[in-house]
């Protein structure tokens, strides 16, 4: 694939998370604004988003028309770019060679997998696909065509990980790691959001979940595993609602997770080490512009650090442009996307969904 100097990225669907996070960090952040150009936003036909119009009230699909394209509105008087009409519309426009897509999980491979095979790199936001095989799958599309395939885990690249890292790296303040505790977790939303609806690919672990174990992986290494699991549920819901798992690696350093939706919120990551205690808060979710902050305690004695601020959003996206015209970053980025999705296969054989 030639080395693309400006990539003219779409986005499917005018999502929340679109306007109000890939948008900004697309168009504030000096680099990326110089890397990518926002060509614009689809809207989906009828078809796609009903499937069978045969039942569907004409008055219901002049609702869902307008209130899509009032959103995708908004995305064009404030960013420029089109509206194109279909999601399949924009996967084959010549007008564009990335797409971006953060639709509900259950809907990620069949869109993501016609964008690859169009020719399109694809960005799509976690987790990337709701199983193993079908991760699997894009990612020999994506490698047979040479394409970027690059799921949205936008936390690893923020500054917070990396100053975290060599605050434990420097064997003073943390000791031996000895133990991960990292969870995630957030207060129930309305019963509308996909999140608890389980043909949309909702749930705990697909959604809060995957964020610990993508963290653990990171801290562990390639030989960590998930060793326990535990799905919890609630009589109204029939997606997983909390969720637990253990992590080991080869040395035996341990990773405990905890993750759900319907939770007082938390987004912490605590290291017990041999000498010392780490905690940090907002590990998995500081957006631009946040100045975090950690706290280390050994045995009596309490110090905070601030941590440094960043545009994490921002970063994932340099890493997409990076996939796109390096091939071994974008092999790498295939490694990772695998990993990620074996390390969510184990937690559900494990609980057996």
């Amino acid at each position: 694939m030639a080395v693309l100097d400006v990539i003219r990225i779409g986005v499917i669907c005018p999502s929340e998370i679109a306007f109000r996070r890939f948008l900004p960090a697309l168009t504030q952040n000096e680099l990326v604004n110089k890397t990518f150009r926002f060509a614009g936003v689809a809207v989906a036909s009828p078809e796609e988003w009903f499937g069978d119009l045969s039942d569907v009230p004409q008055e219901q699909i002049e609702s869902q028309q307008i209130k899509e394209l009032e959103k995708a509105r908004l995305f064009i008087d404030g960013y420029g770019g089109m509206v194109f009409h279909g999601y399949e519309s924009i996967i084959k426009s010549e007008e564009i060679d990335a797409i971006y897509i953060p639709l509900p999980p259950a809907l990620h491979y069949r869109w993501a997998k016609m964008a690859l095979e169009c020719g399109k790199h694809v960005m799509v936001e976690k987790p990337s696909t709701t199983c193993l095989r079908d991760t699997q799958r894009l990612i020999e599309v994506a490698g047979k065509n040479g394409l970027a395939l690059h799921e949205n885990y936008m936390f690893v690249f923020h500054n917070q990980i990396q100053a975290v890292n060599r605050i434990v790296a420097d064997g003073k303040s943390v000791g031996i790691p000895w133990l991960y505790r990292i969870t995630f977790g957030f207060p129930k939303r309305a019963l509308t959001d996909f999140r608890y609806n389980k043909k949309l690919g909702g749930g705990a672990l697909l959604d809060a979940g995957g964020y610990t174990m993508r963290y653990a992986s990171e801290l562990l290494g390639p030989t960590a595993k998930v060793t326990t699991a535990q799905a919890n549920y609630e009589p109204d819901f029939e997606v997983d609602v909390f969720g637990t798992a253990t992590m080991v690696n080869a040395n035996g350093v341990t990773a405990q997770l905890a993750f759900g939706m319907d939770n007082d919120y938390r987004c912490d990551i605590e290291v017990w080490g041999s000498k010392g205690t780490l905690t940090s808060g907002r590990i998995l979710t500081a957006p631009a512009g946040y100045t975090p902050k950690c706290l280390l305690k050994q045995n009596r004695e309490y110090t905070e650090y601030d941590l440094p601020e960043d545009d994490a959003f921002g970063k994932s996206l340099l890493r997409f442009a990076a996939c796109i015209n390096d091939e071994r970053t974008r092999f790498e980025n295939y490694e990772i996307l695998e990993r990620q999705e074996s390390l969510l296969q184990q937690y559900k054989d494990l609980v057996g969904i």
